[in-house]
């Protein structure tokens, strides 16, 4: 949704997930759930999502087959590294909704996908890419009395950067030493996100007061990359998402939101898994505790006493030894059933925490999406837009009558920080 000041804005985030991860990004973006936590999604208009590139298999799975066949180098990647990133661009509702929705949006992020295989360095470290048109805008369909759809897209991607390996002085030929030996594509999401040099608007590198480059964050290099292919490709009545917002023209909360819906989805899952794992270990202790030692056979054995003896009883051989397997038997029964017990009372222990934890989600969601905390939002969005707009009208009256020198320092050090700080 918009901020509610009429302006169209670009979006783009950029996610970092492990391996343990992704399988969760594959399961939603390829729409592979039974169900979803999620109501806003329309499984009957899920057909219509749209893949600019499809999955040849799990991402997981390709991305093995990638370094099977050396396109991709894991060399001195950890086993727990961000191997996966996902790119998920859009604009507010309102900019599909009054471009005539859906055809639209199908040709907009087609322009957009080429923008991601620009940023990510090329089409072959791309594993999916696909527009979701089944995702429903609650607030907006309520608001204008018909259904209203948040067209966005998803690219799941491999941080790759290339890299020169050069020849070390263990080389057995002296005038190697220092060469480049080969380049790999190296998997690496923090040389593929590093922080770039901010250039000023005469193409020059801004240096701070001590002559130190000013920094761009990765967010804010991805945020101005998107805009401008997109502005390149003909879409002039976008602007550039805010620096320092949320970049999903939300407000935090707003963000948050989304952020815990995702949560939910996953926590359930998760309860839905543990309950099941409860259920096999219940099964299982219940066939154990079913098994019984067999008590007639220990009855029928006969121990004859030893004479001259009132404490010791003397066995046959066989009678021993049957004595002796059923002792065994009923230790290790005993052992089983109270490492299945304590399994399973963990078990039941975590269903209950996240049980517990749905909840409260669930509650916390529920006053987010209710009229009264809506309408709270909008007069907060407004209020924040009027004062930017004043904040801007002070800064020009400041400039044109050269008032800057009575701020001093202070106004400096704010004007640099507003700059730099948390770009996105």
């Amino acid at each position: 949704m918009a901020r509610g000041d009429g302006i169209d804005r670009t979006s783009a985030r950029n996610a970092k997930m492990t391996a343990a991860k992704v399988g969760n990004a594959q399961a939603h973006n390829e729409r592979q759930k039974e169900s979803y936590v999620n109501q806003d999604i329309v499984p009957e208009r899920t057909k219509m999502n749209v893949h600019f590139k499809s999955p040849t298999g799990d991402y997981a799975a390709m991305f093995d087959e990638m370094v099977a066949s050396g396109t991709i180098s894991t060399r001195g990647l950890k086993a727990d590294a961000e191997k996966f990133g996902e790119l998920v661009f859009d604009v507010n509702s309102a900019y599909f909704y009054n471009h005539d929705g859906y055809d639209f949006a199908k040709q907009f992020y087609a322009d957009a996908y080429k923008a991601a295989v620009s940023i990510v360095g090329g089409e072959q470290y791309i594993l999916s890419a696909v527009m979701h048109a089944d995702e429903r805008n609650r607030a907006m369909s309520e608001k204008l009395g018909e259904d209203v759809y948040h067209y966005h897209l998803h690219v799941v991607y491999i941080p790759v950067v290339e890299k020169e390996v050069r020849w070390t002085k263990r080389c057995k030929d002296p005038a190697l030493v220092g060469t480049v030996k080969e380049r790999i594509h190296q998997v690496s999401m923090s040389k593929k996100w590093a922080s770039q040099p901010a250039i000023g608007e005469d193409g020059q590198p801004l240096l701070t007061k001590s002559g130190k480059p000013v920094l761009k964050k990765s967010y804010s290099v991805l945020q101005d990359d998107f805009y401008n292919a997109m502005r390149n490709a003909g879409y002039t009545d976008l602007e550039r998402g805010e620096r320092g917002s949320s970049e999903e023209h939300l407000t935090v909360t707003q963000f948050k939101v989304e952020r815990e819906q995702e949560r939910l989805e996953g926590l359930t899952e998760q309860t839905a898994q543990k309950a099941q794992e409860a259920a096999v270990l219940g099964k299982k202790l219940e066939r154990y505790q079913k098994q019984q030692v067999a008590i007639q056979k220990v009855d029928a054995i006969e121990a004859k006493p030893v004479p001259l003896s009132s404490t010791k009883v003397i066995l046959e051989r066989k009678e021993y030894e049957a004595l002796k397997a059923t002792a065994k038997k009923y230790i290790a029964q005993e052992k089983r059933e109270g490492v299945l017990q304590k399994a399973l009372d963990a078990a039941k222990g975590l269903i209950n925490e996240l049980k517990a934890e749905i909840a409260s989600l669930r509650e916390e969601l529920s006053y987010y999406r209710s009229p009264k905390f809506q309408m709270k939002l909008h007069k907060i969005e407004k209020e924040n837009f009027d004062l930017r707009d004043k904040l801007r009208v002070y800064d020009l009256i400041i400039d044109r009558h050269d008032l800057g020198r009575f701020f001093g320092k202070n106004r400096s050090l704010e004007k640099l920080r507003s700059e730099t700080r948390h770009e996105r």
